[in-house]
Order: structure tokens, then sequence, then C-alpha cells
């Protein structure tokens, strides 16, 4: 809490690695909610998001195909979110998105909650996954993983 506050920042995204996957991740997002700064969670999606502070946004990842990770995804996640959180999928191929925008169709979560779709970095341009979501008229959020724009894949950044 010390670290955060030398920042002097209102708002903390918790990130990095599987969060969830640490011990003392649930009481860090609560005691962070009560000393007023406005919280988000990022987490790869393979980890129950049902006990996180209901005051803290939820960024949910949902491993497509070419990641190697989509067995990881935990379906249930999804009856827990709202319309603060946010559901992201980071696409490297063609098949990555066609099969991201069918998740979207089917199950609706557009109606959920924001709905983000990033080009992995390095494997596909960020111009041709805007081109397609506009096509498709997709309702998605097109971003960058700005993190790695800034510092590539630098550990602690």
């Amino acid at each position: 809490m010390a670290r955060v506050a030398e920042y002097g920042v209102p708002t903390v995204c918790v990130t990095g690695g599987e969060p969830l996957a640490q011990k003392g991740c649930l009481p860090l997002l609560s005691a962070l909610c009560d000393a007023g700064y406005s919280v988000s969670l990022e987490t790869s999606g393979a980890l129950d998001v049902s006990m996180v502070d209901p005051r803290v946004s939820r960024i949910v990842d949902i491993k497509p195909p070419d990641s190697g990770e989509e067995s990881r995804n935990r379906w249930e996640n999804l009856i827990h979110l709202n319309a603060h959180d946010e559901i992201k999928f980071v696409l490297a191929s063609r098949s990555d998105y066609e099969w991201a925008r069918e998740v979207v169709r089917a199950q609706g979560l557009n109606q959920v909650c924001p709905i983000l779709f990033s080009p992995v970095q390095g494997e596909m341009q960020p111009a041709q996954l805007a081109d397609w979501i506009l096509a498709d008229r997709m309702p998605v959020r097109m971003q960058v993983q700005l993190h790695k724009v800034l510092w590539g894949n630098v550990p602690g950044k």
C-alpha cells in the first residue's frame, strides 16, 4: 500500500503474470478500494473471479486458439461480470479473430460488458484488425497492448 501511495495516482491496475494466483491478491484489491483508489484487475481468465471485491473492475481475458491456452478459459467467469468489467481477446491471426467474433456473437458478450480486441504485437498489424472489426461492424473496442509498445517484454514494466 505504501508503494502505491508513493506514485500519487488515483487509479491502480493489478496485473502481471496471474494476480489471482497470489495468496494476497484479494485482500490487496479490497485494501486498495478501501483506501479510495479506483481499482482494476487484469486476469488471464483461468481462475475464478467471483470472489473479487465488487468495487474492482475486472478485465478478463478469453484466450483464443492460437494462444495455445484456449483450454484454460474459465467460461463460468462470464456469469460474474457486469457493466463495469471488460472482456479482452488478444488475437494473433484471422482465425483467432473469426473465433472471437463468433464467441462474442453467440454469447451476446457485448450485452454483458465492453469487449476489447487487441492484436498480438509483432504477429498482427493493428490496421488489419481494425479493418476486420469495421467490416464486420463488431461491437468491440480495439486497443493495442500499450505496455508492449512502450516497454516491449521488459519484466516489471
